[in-house]
């Protein structure tokens, strides 16, 4: 049978079971619950590090008595996490996972577009970003903000955890015939032809960056800016923490080390019974990266009508993008990153964006953390 990653009712039923509270941490909530991945949230302390690790053999307990400098207080107001400084922090919920369940992390949007690199270690598990079927234990999550020092407080969410049984990425067979049957990406809200796309063996689907007919056509993070805080929806003025980036003739040249959210050329729609991840470009293609692999969970970009007709048209992707040691000159439908696409159990409850709380990044465009707000 094949693989599928576990929708919004399943896991709801792994509550109390394969996703319990860490020791002395309130019950999970409903509302941590999206389409096809929990959100996980801070515990109430955090460690500043002299260096991040992987765990393996070592207990962690151990890393942190010989790396931990001081211990940060996150209930109330919580605290400052500086840029540049890595941080550890337990998270509230602990996974008592079956034999038949591994489980995936990823950070989430907002996470990734205030430039905060986040990854999960597990205690014994020598891997970042995942736990092995049968797992049982704590969960930690490693922080380091990159642009802005960040204020956090405990039970802020950073990242998700999603649950599958077996192998869940699709075929690039099971790819096309998808497509075939319900567009994944358009352009200019017209489907984009099965013979224009790079279908990949893994199950996914090449994506380019899109800079023509935006403006600005991105945003780069300005150095040295105050505090972001980020539980605090429309909390900052947006021209205090970003400059816009426009592009000459289709093209514009990033500088070393700066961080940038750009869009995707493609809008991108997830039907309701699959889920997908971005995946960083191949390093082959060019000298940057995209930071963050990001989760699209079930009914990203899907619109349908009353009787449940899909809609045509998508929602762009929006990428966190960092150069590396030199200039690099990025052009319009320059290939970017790549899609991958993953069977789930069926059709969740609830799409990504509806019935959920706050806002969502529905019909986004080169569209900030929720923090900021446009410029006055």
């Amino acid at each position: 049978m094949s693989g599928t990653i576990l929708v919004d009712r399943e896991l709801r039923a792994c509550l109390g079971r394969d996703l319990v509270p860490a020791p002395g941490a309130p019950p999970i909530e409903d509302r941590q619950i999206q389409p096809a991945s929990l959100d996980m949230r801070l515990g109430p302390r955090a460690h500043r590090m002299r260096a991040g690790f992987l765990p393996s053999t070592t207990p962690i307990e151990q890393r942190l008595a010989e790396l931990s400098t001081i211990e940060l207080d996150l209930t109330g107001e919580g605290a400052v996490l500086e840029r540049g400084v890595v941080y550890l922090v337990p998270l509230e919920e602990a996974l008592d996972l079956p034999a038949d369940l591994s489980a995936r992390f990823n950070p989430r949007s907002s996470t990734g577009r205030c430039d905060i690199f986040t990854r999960v270690l597990l205690p014994g598990h020598p891997r970042f970003d995942e736990a092995p079927p049968g797992y049982q234990g704590m969960a930690w999550l490693e922080i380091s903000p990159l642009s802005f020092p960040v204020r956090l407080r405990r039970g802020d969410r950073l990242a998700q955890i999603r649950l599958q049984r077996e192998n869940a990425a699709m075929s690039a067979d099971e790819l096309r015939a998808l497509h075939s049957e319900s567009p994944l990406c358009f352009v200019k809200g017209q489907p984009v032809p099965e013979s224009e796309l790079n279908f990949y063996e893994d199950g996914s689907i090449a994506m380019s960056l899109g800079l023509a007919g935006r403006q600005p056509c991105g945003w780069r993070a300005t150095l040295f800016t105050d505090v972001v805080d980020f539980s605090a929806e429309a909390a900052h003025d947006r021209d205090d923490f970003w400059q816009e980036v426009h592009a000459k003739s289709g093209t514009c040249i990033l500088e070393p080390g700066r961080f940038y959210i750009f869009a995707s050329r493609e809008e991108i729609r997830v039907p309701p019974q699959v889920a997908a991840e971005m995946l960083p470009v191949d390093p082959g293609l060019g000298e940057l990266r995209n930071n963050y692999a990001g989760f699209f969970d079930n009914g990203f970009g899907w619109q349908e009508d009353e009787s449940g007709t899909p809609i045509e048209g998508g929602t762009p992707a929006v990428l966190e993008v960092r150069a590396h040691d030199m200039p690099f000159l990025v052009e319009d439908g320059q290939i970017f990153f790549r899609l991958r696409f993953f069977r789930a159990s069926g059709r969740p409850d609830a799409l990504y964006g509806r019935k959920r709380e706050g806002a969502s990044y529905l019909s986004q465009d080169l569209t900030l953390a929720r923090a900021f707000r446009s410029g006055s």
